[in-house]
Formats: C-alpha cells, sequence, structure tokens
C-alpha cells in the first residue's frame, strides 16, 4: 500500500490595515476607507466611529467594538495588540477601524510597531481627523496668513512626562493649539498657558462631538475658558483650538438681530461685546 502526505495550503497572510472612519459625519467617510471596511472579514471598531460606516461591512464580516474613552470602561491596548495578530496569523482580513485618522492620537504607532514585530504588513488608510470638522464647526481656518503660520496638535493627557511640551514655548511661538481629549484637564491646560504667557483674551473654541447631529460649539476666551465649559456642560468627545483665528468666531457665533431667540445662547459677557462674550451653539447654526 502506498500512502500518501497530504500537504496543508499555507496560510494566506493580509496586512492589517489601520483604517480612519472620519469625525462621525458617515458622508466624510473616504472611498478608500469604503473598500477596505467591505474587504475585512474581521473589523475591530472603535468607540467614536459612528455606527452608520459599518453599514459597507460585509454581512458575513465579525464586528468587534474595541471601545477606549477617557474617564470609562475601555478595552485594554494589550487586548486589542493580540487580537489583530491573532486574526492576522490564522489568515483574515483585519480592518482596525478608528475615529477621525488613524495616525492622529490614534495609538497607531504602538499597533504598527506590534504587528511588524509579528511578521505582519501594516496598510494605513487615512480619515479626515475630527480636528479639522472643528474647525469647520467654528466657520474658522486652523492656519492663517497674519494671525498663525501654524498650527500644533496636542494631547491633553500627554502622560507621566507633562513638563514634555513647555507652555511659555508654546505661548511665543503663535501658533493655532488644536487640544486632543483635554476636557479633563481644562483648568490645567488654561492655567499652564496663562502661566506660559498667553493673555487672558485669547479666543478659545470648543466643539462637541465635530460633524454629527449632537455638534455644539463653544466660543469663549483663556481667561475664563474652565469656567465657560462648566456652564455650557460641554461634554466628552470634544476638541479645543486656542489662537488668534478664532477671534472672529464670537461675531460670528452672535446671533443676528431678526435670528429667532434661543439659537445661540450667551452664557456670560465682559463688555457686553460679541468678541467678550462666551457664545453656545448647536448645530443648526453651524452650518
Amino acid at each position: 500500500m502506498v500512502s500518501r502526505m497530504v500537504e496543508s495550503e499555507p496560510v494566506v497572510r493580509h496586512p492589517v490595515r489601520l483604517v480612519g472612519a472620519g469625525p462621525g459625519d458617515p458622508e466624510l467617510l473616504t472611498l478608500k476607507a469604503v473598500r477596505a471596511i467591505g474587504w475585512a472579514d474581521v473589523l475591530l471598531v472603535d468607540e467614536l466611529v459612528n455606527p452608520a460606516v459599518l453599514s459597507h461591512a460585509r454581512p458575513e464580516a465579525r464586528i468587534r467594538h474595541v471601545g477606549k474613552r477617557g474617564g470609562l470602561r475601555s478595552t485594554p491596548q494589550r487586548f486589542i495588540d493580540r487580537l489583530m495578530v491573532r486574526e492576522a496569523l490564522a489568515g483574515r482580513r483585519v480592518v482596525r477601524l478608528k475615529g477621525g485618522d488613524p495616525l492622529m492620537f490614534g495609538r497607531a504607532g504602538e499597533e504598527i510597531t506590534w504587528l511588524r514585530r509579528h511578521g505582519i504588513e501594516v496598510e494605513i488608510v487615512n480619515g479626515v481627523t475630527s480636528a479639522f470638522a472643528a474647525s469647520a464647526a467654528l466657520g474658522t481656518s486652523l492656519t492663517h496668513r497674519e494671525h498663525s503660520h501654524g498650527v500644533v496638535f496636542l494631547t491633553g493627557h500627554p502622560g507621566a512626562d507633562d513638563a514634555a511640551v513647555d507652555p511659555a514655548l508654546l505661548a511665543r511661538t503663535g501658533l493655532t493649539l488644536v487640544f486632543f481629549m483635554g476636557l479633563s484637564r481644562a483648568a490645567g491646560i488654561r492655567a499652564r498657558l496663562l502661566a506660559g504667557g498667553l493673555p487672558g483674551d485669547t479666543p478659545v473654541g470648543v466643539v462637541h462631538a465635530a460633524s454629527t447631529a449632537a455638534e455644539r460649539t463653544l466660543v469663549t476666551t483663556l481667561d475664563r475658558f474652565d469656567v465657560a465649559l462648566e456652564e455650557a456642560g460641554i461634554t466628552s468627545p470634544a476638541l479645543i483650538i486656542v489662537g488668534e483665528v478664532s477671534r472672529g468666531c464670537a461675531a460670528i457665533a452672535a446671533p443676528a438681530a431678526d435670528q429667532a431667540p434661543g439659537t445661540a445662547q450667551p452664557l456670560s459677557s465682559g463688555d457686553g461685546s460679541p468678541a467678550s462674550t462666551t457664545w453656545l451653539r448647536p448645530r443648526a447654526l453651524a452650518r
């Protein structure tokens, strides 16, 4: 009797794709992201991804929600890392779906290193970062020829080494400062920027849930920034934009004489002018 050895076919390894789902509005999802979602066997989905974008997934695709949210119960990063490797080594097509752009405070650097360490290729599919959606909601640009020649993206949770970012240096740059995940440290951000030399009347814009139906915008000044947040009841997720580019936002937020009452709410006032008043707007006025 002749026995024959049956060789098993080798597992085909696909690259893991880190995909940006955009800031929340499903219409801001890129065409490349749509194709990536439809390609996946397994989708590992972040907390802030709009569920509507998952309609592009195949019916047989497995969807795992691996939410990470400040102050709430979150999926450990190590678990996510191991899950990506396990599914990829099994030959499945894995998409790690993140809110905004995966390369903007999305732990992508750690995930790329981990995957490559295990011999797995990585592909990046960029998304529209929430910073751009927030500036659009405020009706302002992050850069301006007269007011700001650049922009600095910062995390409100810099980790153990808070001294890594010198507030005096930030104040001297004259650049627009965009803080991600900064609401819980609003008082500290305010104090450090004032101590660093930024004037108290520096404009500050805050946008909650940019580009979504829940969007709310707050326009205030640095000297009362943390108080205004409490008065307005702004909660996470929200971005903070500090700088002269927001100087005109207060005037935009102020309701016109013929505008329906209550659509833009003044929370407090300095000298009574729109520029010194803290204005809170719902999404209806942000478009």
